[in-house]
Order: structure tokens, then C-alpha cells, then sequence
């Protein structure tokens, strides 16, 4: 399905980039170990256009090219590919409708991010990486069922207005969001790096929470100073 040709020459270029961004970034969720199989997504607003890139359903990451990747629209209806587009797309599509300042979204079922999900428990902020990156504990979402714009509504109650990029799915996992599909998959990595640490320290004992007055000056330092 070829629906590109009723937008601007710069749209389809934009589409064409967008394509070669989700592709590559699609290889760092194996990379870095947060998923199996074809589980997983990553996607990126299109700039110029009410569109998305977002990976097909149901093709293993090996297999995935830029001419894979499928575009929507952001209800969810696709709108160019060759195969339908993942079974989270309304998820995304919702976060795209609802949250303009979004530009890229992930989804996995990394191992300990998930795990916390399951028991519906937020990860504590014990860790100053925490505080750069999340700015305080990272969310549990509600529970919800794939296929609408449940898990999508789920995502935007949950974040609008908190600092942190990542929710976790109550019995799912995490999802993240960034201003772009970089910062959403740094994100995806950050939010399992983290679980797993807390996890960890809570086997040796309980871990020392961070006052929030340093929650907050940690996290605006890295987020306006640091790497500037």
C-alpha cells in the first residue's frame, strides 16, 4: 500500500529519513538485551506531516530494512507499507494525538522493568541516575488490554505532567517517550538499567531514598547543564 504520493516531495524525503532512523534504532533493542523474538517496538513522529514510522508486525529483528517499516497516520491507519503495522501502533498513534511534544516512542518487555510492572510496584528514585534521567520513581500505568486506545490512554495519564519518559504498563512493561526515537530508545535502556540495579540492591537490603530537594537538583542540572 503506497498512500505518500498526495503528500510534499519534503514529506516523502522526511518519511524516507524517518524510515532509516526507526530501522537502525530497532537493532539496539536486541543490543542492549530488552527483548525476544519480534516483541518490541520503536517509532517516530514524522515532522511536517500528521504521520508515524513504526515496525511492522511480526517480523524478527533481523529482518528489518527501512523498506520495512510501515507509515500510519495518527489514528493508527496505515498509510504506506507492505505489512500491517505492529499490534501497539494505537498505543503510539494515541500518544502522538495527545502528547505534540512527543517525537519518538518504545515499547519492550525488558526482563526487570517488566518484572516490577508485574507486581505494580514504582521503581524507587535511589540512584542518581534515576534523578538525572526520570527525575523521581518511574510510574506504574494501569492495567490494559492490547488492540485499542486503552494502553495509549493509559501512557498519556500516566506521564503528562511528570518528568520521567518511562511508565510501566501494570502486567505488561515499560514504555517510553522522548523528543525523538533516540531519546525514547536511551530511555527503554535507562529503565532496565535501573530496575535491575534496584532490584539487586533490594536483595542485599533495603535501599536509601534520595531527598527530593537533590532529586531536583540532580535532575535539572543533567537535564539544562550537563553535556551543554
Amino acid at each position: 500500500m503506497s498512500g505518500l504520493t498526495e503528500f510534499s516531495a519534503e514529506v516523502q524525503a522526511e518519511v524516507a529519513r524517518v524510515r532509516e532512523v526507526v530501522s537502525a534504532l530497532h537493532a539496539e533493542l536486541p543490543r542492549w538485551g530488552l527483548v525476544v523474538w519480534t516483541a518490541g517496538n520503536v517509532s517516530q513522529r514524522v515532522a511536517g506531516a500528521d504521520l508515524f514510522v513504526i515496525k511492522p508486525s511480526g517480523v524478527t529483528y533481523d529482518e528489518l530494512t527501512p523498506e520495512s517499516m510501515v507509515v500510519c497516520d495518527l489514528d493508527g491507519n496505515l498509510v504506506d507499507g507492505d505489512r500491517s503495522p505492529s499490534s501497539d501502533t494505537a498505543a503510539h498513534a494515541y500518544v502522538y494525538r495527545h502528547m505534540p511534544e512527543v517525537g519518538g516512542v518504545v515499547h519492550t518487555h525488558s526482563t526487570y522493568a517488566t518484572a516490577w510492572a508485574a507486581r505494580a510496584e514504582p521503581v524507587p528514585c535511589v540512584l542518581t541516575m534515576m534523578a538525572d534521567e526520570f527525575g523521581g520513581d518511574i510510574p506504574i500505568g494501569p492495567f490494559a488490554l492490547i488492540g485499542d486506545d486503552s494502553i495509549g490512554q493509559g501512557i498519556v495519564e500516566t506521564l503528562q505532567g511528570s518528568r520521567s519518559p518511562a511508565v510501566l504498563m501494570r502486567n505488561h512493561g515499560p514504555f517510553t517517550i522522548g523528543k525523538d526515537a533516540k531519546a525514547a530508545v536511551k530511555a527503554a535502556v535507562m529503565v532496565e538499567e535501573v530496575a535491575r540495579t534496584v532490584h539487586i540492591s533490594r536483595q542485599l537490603g533495603e535501599p536509601l531514598p534520595i531527598a527530593q530537594e537533590h532529586i531536583d537538583s540532580l535532575y535539572d542540572r543533567y537535564q539544562n547543564v550537563y553535556g551543554r
